[in-house]
């Protein structure tokens, strides 16, 4: 059985262009390697959309273009992003093959003559007959449900625990179909331990879903993923013959600095064999440039040249002091990143932070209170006690004529700096 897995379309309003790009050219390959059925495994919306939203319309589109070529199944995703009931209207679609929406844990089996059989309950109690694929569909869990019978503290593990139980119980349908020479698939949207984001970060808190174990102990030959934007697969030998366990990650690329390649997944699975292999789409290119302080134009030239930005989105940051936040010239950033499809400056600014001086207000004398704050923020006093006593002897009035005509000399101190340029930088 040759299978399409597409995930993470993530269709919404400021998504569309990239999302219908990659989508429209993964059905057109998919079609062209002779795929025998499609499976999206979760958040084919990025957020809730009005029926008459161009995302929906263009996902509407291509869905149903792809129904005409082989059957479809649809997983419910990340509440988030695919609010419940998102999913419902995709079953009015007609189209030469049928489309099925999973939004509860069941079992599907698609038959010979093309139909989708789906389970009374979790799980089928025998396999149908005439199945020639069994999919076994766990969608995303509500884990407010779970809280609201274990407990805040403990839903995260709870969840987990019970999700292992659940997909032990699979098993036996998984050799059943195996025995009758038929392939196998789970279909699921949630977080493996251990696997690694787009963004490079391993997952590896308590609460996820699942671990590669359990996965495997279900006995699928297939386990199909969807959630993380980042394809990855791990394999397995054993009773159960070849097993592979893999994300398709998402469909385009939607954040920056995101790792790996994009596109769909196309799977070979037979009864004690699976495989499957990434597809590219032509998802947008991003660079990223960041500096940890204020951003070097020659540095940057560098990384144009280098990098090529032609066609890309380059994202810029840097991280400066609250001071410096104005010398950071953002128009030479985009002159020189004008041949990039997008541009997106990003300036972090670090907050100077004043410490109080301990003691201070005992002292008896405003240049004591000056020699002590300098003491303990490092400053050297002398500049600053100069023009103290500039504005002690002298009125505001005579000193900014003074300035003005530029006759304002007092002595230079220890610091090599004239008290008036001095007043002038404070």
């Amino acid at each position: 059985m040759r299978i399409a897995h597409f995930s993470d379309l993530h269709y919404g309003a400021a998504t569309l262009d990239e999302a219908d790009r990659c989508f429209g050219a993964a059905i057109d390959r998919a079609i062209a390697e002779g795929a025998e059925v499609a499976i999206l495994s979760g958040d084919a919306t990025d957020h809730g959309l009005d029926l008459h939203a161009p995302a929906t319309l263009r996902l509407f589109a291509q869905v149903r273009r792809l129904a005409e070529h082989c059957p479809v199944l649809m997983l419910q995703g990340t509440f988030s992003h695919e609010p419940p009931g998102t999913l419902a209207v995709f079953r009015l679609l007609g189209a030469s093959h049928p489309l099925h929406v999973a939004e509860r844990i069941e079992q599907v089996a698609l038959t010979a003559d093309g139909r989708w059989l789906v389970s009374a309950g979790w799980r089928f109690e025998a396999l149908p007959a005439g199945a020639k694929l069994l999919v076994s569909c766990v969608p995303t869990i509500n884990k407010a449900v779970v809280a609201a019978t274990m407990g805040a503290a403990e839903a995260g593990q709870a969840a987990g625990e019970q999700l292992a139980r659940l997909l032990a119980g699979f098993a036996p349908g998984h050799r059943q179909a195996r025995r009758q020479g038929v392939p196998s698939a789970l279909v699921s949207h949630g977080t493996v331990f251990g696997s690694m984001t787009e963004h490079g970060v391993p997952m590896a808190g308590a609460d996820h879903e699942f671990t590669a174990g359990v996965l495997f102990a279900t006995e699928a030959q297939a386990i199909l993923l969807g959630h993380i934007h980042r394809h990855q697969r791990w394999d397995q030998e054993g009773v159960a013959g070849r097993q592979c366990i893999a994300y398709a990650g998402s469909i385009g690329r939607f954040h920056y600095g995101e790792e790996g390649n994009k596109g769909f997944l196309l799977w070979d699975v037979t009864p004690g064999v699976a495989d499957c292999a990434l597809l590219p789409t032509p998802a947008r290119r991003t660079v990223d440039i960041v500096f940890e302080g204020r951003p070097d134009l020659e540095v940057l030239r560098d990384a144009v040249e280098h990098h090529g930005i032609e066609g890309a989105h380059v994202r810029v940051r840097w991280t400066v002091a609250d001071e410096d936040r104005h010398a950071v010239d953002r128009a030479a950033i985009a002159r020189l990143l004008a041949g990039a499809v997008q541009t997106k400056l990003e300036g972090r600014i670090v907050p100077v932070v004043r410490a109080r001086a301990p003691g201070i207000s005992l002292l008896d004398s405003l240049g004591a209170k000056v020699r002590r704050w300098a003491e303990l923020t490092g400053v050297e006093p002398d500049c600053v006690l100069a023009c103290l006593d500039a504005l002690s002897e002298d009125g505001p009035a005579e000193i900014a004529a003074q300035l003005l005509r530029s006759e304002y000399r007092p002595e230079v101190q220890d610091t090599g700096v004239p008290v008036a340029e001095c007043a002038l930088t404070a």
